[in-house]
């Protein structure tokens, strides 16, 4: 099989500009991630492992278009995620999502479960109230939660139903 890859990055960098010094007049440059080349095919696991600081968080943060890459370019499903109209990145941003290894931490504990999960509905889509909750539903059916814990709190699972709600909100 010879398919398209959903994800093709190119030598993606990504440098912070740091103030130092005595009163801060000198700059120098940080570089957080320094050259990351890959690609995804469908169906394909992808892991990036490395020591703390070596730009596994900047890494994500560009894939997941919170910020843009200072070089580099990368592609999904064919689409330039770097150079894209506004309507384009939006379209992309729907589709490309982040799940925490940490459930609990990426889980508000103040909101109900339903809360976190129509958030990214809420955001992303034009859906009623109604409609969001209807999806919420779906999905929590999807991930193996049942309808009547739609209202119940984040401590009030276990760490596996807590990953499969961090799914759900991806």
């Amino acid at each position: 099989m010879n398919e398209k890859p959903i994800i093709q990055a190119k030598d993606l960098k990504k440098y912070y500009p740091v103030k130092e010094g005595l009163f801060f007049k000198r700059i120098s440059i940080l570089k957080a991630l320094d050259g990351a080349s890959f690609s995804i095919k469908p169906g394909e696991t992808f892991s990036v492992v490395g020591e703390s600081g070596c730009g596994k968080s900047t890494l994500a943060r560009l894939i997941t278009m919170i910020e843009r890459p200072t070089f580099g370019d990368f592609e999904v499903d064919g689409i330039n995620a770097v150079t894209s109209d506004p309507e384009a990145m939006k379209a992309l941003r729907e589709r490309v999502q982040i799940v925490f290894q940490d459930p609990y931490g990426s889980l508000n504990p103040r909101k109900k479960v339903g809360a976190i999960l129509e958030e990214p509905l809420l955001i992303n889509t034009g859906l009623n109230a109604g409609e969001r909750r209807e999806k919420a539903l779906a999905i929590m059916d999807k991930v193996g939660l049942r309808r009547e814990q739609y209202s119940r709190y984040p401590h009030m699972f276990s760490g596996g139903q807590r990953q499969r709600i961090a799914v759900a909100r991806a």
